[in-house]
């Protein structure tokens, strides 16, 4: 454990709020298939050690079932509501979002989130859902009840789409974002974000040295990791954050979650950050949405 005392960085985002660079996710490995299900105290547990170690951004979502367990480990941390940055994402009740902002809130046990996301675009089947999507998130971000509003594994089809009609812009598109998938494709987003200010959230970051090794990029991290004195996750996360990308990142297991902030330690050079990307662009790997895309889709 690295038993590190740092402070998380933020990033500045397009509507003038801020976003700390790491955030907590209570997603994928933590999904309750029964949103009736009984609380996850292991979850609850696992979300006050985050807290307790600097993680202030806390990631989750309606269709992970785990928001009652984020909003009852806020207030069992004893935290200042002020002092947390909340998101969540809509998708299961994408059809009437008014009423999914409200129904989150009441499981959080809040009065507002930080960051509301329209989870994926691929309920719609044309432009006009996208944009009638869109700007209900305006009016939530209008209301109050979400300082900040963005999309998720939205892609430039998507993006330009809502922008036609879009009188705010997204802050936020959280997609899959490592080295093995950095949306080089024709329908790539990340050029079309950096002229609008959509800042990018990466989830899955750790996919090159996790579930994609071994890969083009295993002697490279390895080296750097041991240049820097941290592991190859750290690596990748900062991989992350040197290219003002924000890392959502999670664990059950308080040694790991302390040794993630090792990431804020150090800074790598622009050379060894282009390097990880060109090594990265020799292989292809999608974790997420394989079935939205051809298997040799790299957007």
């Amino acid at each position: 454990m690295a038993g590190l005392d740092v402070k998380i960085p933020s990033l500045k985002l397009n509507d003038g709020t801020s976003i700390p660079l790491i955030g907590y996710g209570t997603g994928t490995a933590w999904f309750k298939s029964d949103p009736d299900g009984p609380i996850d105290r292991k979850l609850v547990e696992a979300i006050k050690t985050a807290i307790k170690l600097g993680y202030s951004h806390l990631d989750g979502a309606e269709v992970y079932h785990t928001e009652a367990e984020v909003g009852l480990a806020i207030k069992e941390s004893k935290v200042p509501r002020e002092k947390l940055f909340v998101t969540t994402k809509v998708s299961t009740n994408i059809r009437d979002i008014p009423n999914a902002i409200d129904m989150s809130l009441k499981r959080f046990q809040l009065d507002y989130v930080d960051l509301y996301l329209i989870h994926s675009p691929f309920f719609a089947s044309s432009d006009a859902e996208l944009q009638s999507a869109w700007t209900a998130m305006e009016h939530v971000k209008a209301s109050g009840k979400a300082k900040s509003i963005g999309v998720s594994n939205f892609y430039l089809p998507h993006l330009t789409a809502i922008m036609k009609t879009a009188t705010v812009a997204p802050s936020v598109n959280q997609i899959e974002f490592h080295p093995y998938l950095q949306h080089v494709g024709p329908d790539g987003p990340l050029g079309y974000m950096k002229e609008h200010k959509i800042v990018t959230a990466a989830y899955a970051p750790l996919t090159a040295v996790t579930k994609a090794k071994p890969g083009p990029c295993d002697e490279l991290l390895a080296q750097l990791a041991k240049k820097y004195y941290v592991s190859e996750g750290e690596i990748a996360l900062r991989w992350c954050i040197d290219q003002d990308v924000v890392a959502v990142t999670t664990s059950g297991k308080e040694s790991r979650l302390s040794d993630y902030l090792r990431a804020l330690t150090f800074t790598m050079t622009p050379k060894e950050v282009a390097q990880i990307a060109e090594a990265g662009k020799k292989k292809h790997f999608r974790g997420f949405l394989k079935d939205k895309f051809d298997e040799n889709d790299k957007s």
